[in-house]
């Protein structure tokens, strides 16, 4: 028999997920609207970046795994924004 626990998420939970995550996504066809500039690409990647942590935290229920497995996404996450930071640096010196 499996020893390991399984977390159930509340419909409160999932209420307050996805209010934020359409909060997000209405700040992002906001920020669509107006014209920054140079940090538009910027501003949309944070956006997206805390709507998927959300998404990777609540439903796929990161919130609640062992330590290792948070930190193999966290080293993903750190490899993700080393290549932007490079996209960023190329574009910059081009």
């Amino acid at each position: 028999m499996s020893t390991e626990k399984h977390h159930i998420s509340t419909y409160m939970s999932h209420g307050a997920v996805l209010v934020i995550l359409l909060s997000l996504t209405a700040l992002s066809v906001g920020m669509a609207e107006l014209h920054l500039g140079a940090i538009s690409v910027a501003v949309a990647l944070l956006v997206a970046s805390v709507k998927g942590t959300t998404v990777l935290t609540y439903f796929m229920h990161l919130k609640y795994e062992s330590l290792f497995t948070k930190i193999m996404v966290a080293a993903v996450f750190l490899m993700y924004a080393l290549v932007i930071i490079f996209l960023f640096f190329d574009y910059l010196f081009r």
